[in-house]
């Protein structure tokens, strides 16, 4: 009788800087889109429009598995130290095994890499942004007024954290 070890497969993601108008990242832009309008108001979206994201201040990555684009995320130069994360998304399905946390993690060593010395971002205050609130926040981000040109609204929390 012969005896088949099985192989382990690993999959590892990657996380690049790709352009957003890509093809194969319809489906992200798609419910990231869905999720933002699903309970919050329009005058409180404050993503960008795909296009808009192909800007020389601003540095877009998609996160892959298995080749397939499963997360994305920008970063948004606002002056030579302060940046702003923008439109970070992991499918739905892709929730759950630490992508998120990873891909903070490699956005905050881009930011430094680059120089900057200080991350801030706009996220949502209803109940269905409280893993993203946590998430930012066991990653060093704390609560800050509003920054650039936001403005004080109920539906956003402001965080912040230096480098």
């Amino acid at each position: 009788m012969v005896h088949r070890q099985e192989a382990t497969v690993t999959r590892t993601p990657s996380f690049a800087m790709e352009s957003p108008l890509a093809d194969d990242l319809a489906l992200l832009f798609h419910r990231h889109t869905a999720d933002m309008q699903a309970d919050t108001p329009p005058e409180s979206i404050h993503m960008m429009p795909r296009e808009d994201l192909v800007s020389p201040d601003i540095d877009f990555f998609v996160l892959r598995q298995d080749g397939a684009a499963v997360g994305m995320a920008a970063l948004k130069r606002l002056d030579p130290t302060h940046g702003e994360l923008k439109s970070m998304h992991v499918l739905a399905e892709a929730r759950g095994s630490g992508l998120s946390r990873l891909m903070l993690d490699r956005l905050i060593d881009h930011a430094r890499r680059v120089g900057l010395s200080r991350l801030s971002l706009e996220t949502g205050a209803q109940p269905s942004f409280a893993a993203a609130r946590a998430l930012y926040s066991r990653g060093g981000f704390a609560e800050c007024p509003p920054f650039g040109s936001y403005r004080l609204d109920p539906n956003s929390v402001f965080m912040t954290r230096t480098l």
